[in-house]
């Protein structure tokens, strides 16, 4: 890749960034392609593709080799997410979390037991994690927490339920979000560590969704669970902060996605342009397509270049926000309307799944809405263009 420099950043990639992406392309392709469109039919959760995600260093790609992990920088990562994602976003959102919001935040903010109990078997792929944030009253809103942990001196008691929760039935260690001092509003919020298996720790019904479709999306319910003083994160009264800074680079993980679900429409597209003929010539002759075509490869390098920049800020250890919100607003952005128009010149074929540009395009959709709304991301812009 040619140099790039954007406010002193550089944006070469090094030969290990390289190889990065072409281990995880030929991953895409050689195990995750063959049963996408089953998957997204059926709602099957990819167990063996995720085993294989953690054999091959990817579902703990930032965390440092001493708890188990790859080591790699956030560049590496996005990279792999990138390519994933061209094929299999539920895929690549179950390594999305693992990565960005469970293993980051443990490796961070946890305590050294925390990290040799629950982070090197994270990292590894041995157990996946979850996040739990939303819930029925709390999405966008996350100071209004419901689900509450009462300290009882050597444990708390965590009651209520998580919405919208990725990797919600297959993960063994969920990272969860409770008010213990209402009158401390969002100072009052704890993160505490909950085993799956723990008494009065429940899973919901799966959700039915519209895209992501073998990722397990579920609803957690948790009554008068005991959890362990040492199983909070930080100091009482953390959480709410853990919380926003871990969704801060979750952004960037997302963004990738988003990213690789435009950049793999568009390499369908310009195949199918290449193959499909209309009027006597192919449809790539047509200046209607090439303008389409023109387009979509302008709009998803300058997602690139956003997502890039945020993660090499990252790895700078500078400030991220304002990058990684601009980075998911715009790459989720033109995941939605790069894979409307793969629809549109893939014609009546973009409308059926043999095609793969329909799972794409409804896939695409959700970039726009977790991990903090488009919207959101404009309220977060705007309020460190403004500080």
């Amino acid at each position: 890749m040619a140099a790039t420099t954007i406010e002193g950043i550089n944006f070469n990639l090094t030969e290990e960034h390289l190889a990065v992406q072409q281990a995880a392309r030929e991953f895409a392709q050689t195990e995750l392609l063959p049963t996408a469109i089953e998957r997204d039919t059926h709602s099957k959760f990819p167990a063996e593709q995720v085993k294989k995600m953690g054999e091959l260093g990817f579902l703990g790609m930032m965390v440092s080799p001493e708890y188990g992990g790859g080591g790699m920088d956030t560049i590496s990562y996005v990279l792999a997410m990138e390519e994933i994602s061209k094929v299999d976003a539920s895929a690549s959102v179950i390594m999305s979390v693992n990565n960005s919001l469970v293993c980051w935040g443990l490796e961070k903010y946890g305590s050294e037991e925390q990290k040799q109990k629950y982070l090197t078997k994270l990292a590894t792929g041995e157990v996946i994690g979850s996040f739990c944030l939303s819930e029925p009253e709390a999405g966008s809103d996350a100071t209004s927490q419901k689900t509450t942990a009462i300290d009882k001196g050597d444990h708390y008691l965590l009651n209520g339920t998580k919405n919208w929760i990725t990797n919600g039935n297959s993960s063994s260690i969920s990272l969860v979000i409770a008010q213990t001092n209402v009158e401390l509003k969002h100072k009052g919020i704890n993160c505490l560590i909950v085993e799956k298996g723990w008494d009065g720790f429940a899973v919901g019904k799966k959700e039915d969704k519209m895209g992501i479709r073998s990722s397990d999306t579920h609803s957690l319910m948790f009554t008068d669970v005991k959890v362990p003083k040492e199983n909070r994160i930080g100091e009482d009264g953390f959480g709410f902060k853990f919380a926003m800074t871990t969704l801060n680079g979750g952004r960037i993980g997302i963004a990738a996605q988003a990213l690789g679900i435009a950049a793999g429409a568009y390499e369908l597209s310009v195949k199918y342009s290449k193959e499909r003929k209309a009027f006597g010539m192919r449809i790539a002759e047509h200046q209607a397509i090439q303008f389409k075509l023109a387009e979509m490869a302008t709009k998803i390098e300058a997602a690139r270049l956003l997502v890039y920049k945020a993660a090499r800020l990252k790895d700078e250890d500078k400030d991220y926000i304002q990058a990684a919100a601009m980075a998911k607003l715009f790459a989720s952005e033109v995941a939605m309307w790069a894979t409307t128009e793969a629809v549109q010149i893939h014609g009546g074929y973009g409308y059926v799944k043999e095609y793969h540009v329909e799972r794409l395009m409804r896939d695409a959709k959700i970039t726009q809405i977790y991990e903090g709304t488009s919207e959101i991301q404009k309220l977060v812009i705007a309020r460190e263009i403004l500080k």
